[in-house]
């Protein structure tokens, strides 16, 4: 899967791919910035097309594997389809720390520590089997 997470108006992201127990990509970008909206992905590589579609109106068919953080405008948000309800967009307070993927509860605990953003992913790295590669980060608003 992945780590994504949100602080302090950054969102840092890992770059690693896994299929099991094997890394397939270790500088996979997983930021898709399409119409001026950004996609922080996590879950299944093949899937994060269908979900940003899906965003944009297409119809949810299958099973979507990912979800993502989302930039659209001042907004962010947590992205996901079900079979239950369809996409689904739950608002991320900007004031609030968030994470997403396999290594999140390392993430969260590092956030509690006082760690940013990029230090929160660096630190779910070390034990989160599928969290690795580069480390990058975002900033999604100035910096005041």
């Amino acid at each position: 899967m992945t780590t994504i997470v949100y602080r302090d108006g950054v969102i840092a992201y890992d770059s690693q791919v896994t299929r099991g127990d094997v890394i397939t990509d270790d500088a996979y970008e997983k930021c898709i910035e399409l119409k001026g909206i950004k996609f922080f992905c996590s879950g299944a590589v093949s899937d994060h097309q269908r979900l940003i579609d899906v965003y944009f109106g297409a119809k949810a068919e299958g099973s979507i594997d990912a979800s993502a953080l989302v930039v659209d405008g001042e907004s962010l948000m947590h992205v996901a389809v079900d079979d239950d309800t369809g996409l689904w967009k739950t608002p991320i307070r900007l004031d609030r720390v968030y994470a997403i993927g396999s290594g999140t509860p390392y993430a969260f605990a590092a956030m509690d520590m006082g760690a940013s953003a990029r230090k929160a992913v660096e630190m779910a790295a070390k034990r989160d089997t599928n969290t690795g590669g580069t480390i990058r980060a975002v900033n999604i608003k100035p910096v005041e």
